[in-house]
């Protein structure tokens, strides 16, 4: 596998700054914990059908106390159109609980911290901590794991692996950004199926598996 030397990286990432200097999470979020449930209940699910669902949600329950509330089964009626509504329930719950029993209702600032929450794994816990308060981490989801070997920008075939080459080798003056640019470019640009070669400002660097 080719990788991208370190000159062609920094052009990957200032190419793709100039295209969206500030990008966003495609999730629509309030606050912390809005942010925290909403990633929970995008797993195996797209953004938007997470957000259809956590809009009229997040209106009225807002905070770990609010969704405690509801218990699990007020919980479902809200979330049922999402896959996996009764194990996500279930998790958003016991997150509440732990988020009140050991952080005063506050989302925790640590990694570890996140991590201890139900339903909260390594590329969750990275999410917040990049979205929120823009630290420097690389959550590697399954387009992230995809395209980023297939570019030549990581070597790795489990999502740490990814995370820990990427981490490496993209500069830090990139790093609070480049995670949503590999996300978004891997979900409209570089596909799974029938990926947008001729579209993509980085084709003529990308290595695509050797080509």
């Amino acid at each position: 596998m080719q990788l991208l030397s370190p000159s062609e990286i920094v052009t990957v990432m200032e190419r793709f700054r100039a295209q969206n200097p500030e990008p966003k999470s495609e999730l629509v979020w309030k606050n912390p914990f809005t942010l925290l449930v909403a990633v929970v209940l995008s797993a195996q699910a797209t953004d938007k059908s997470v957000n259809i669902a956590t809009k009229p949600l997040f209106e009225n329950y807002d905070t770990p106390q609010k969704i405690l509330s509801l218990g699990e089964d007020g919980l479902i009626p809200y979330i049922k159109s999402i896959g996996l509504y009764r194990s996500k329930a279930k998790h958003v719950i016991g997150l509440c609980e732990k988020l009140i029993s050991d952080f005063a209702g506050e989302v925790p600032r640590s990694r570890e911290d996140l991590m201890s929450l139900p339903g909260v794994g390594r590329k969750t816990a990275n999410v917040v901590l990049n979205v929120v308060w823009g630290e420097h981490t690389m959550p590697v989801d399954t387009h992230l794991l995809r395209i980023c070997p297939k570019i030549g920008l990581a070597e790795g075939d489990t999502p740490e692996k990814v995370e820990q080459s990427l981490l490496k080798r993209i500069p830090d003056e990139y790093m609070e950004h480049a995670h949503h640019w590999l996300i978004l470019h891997g979900r409209y640009v570089c596909t799974a199926r029938n990926p947008k070669c001729e579209t993509c400002l980085i084709s003529d660097i990308c290595k695509r598996n050797g080509k």
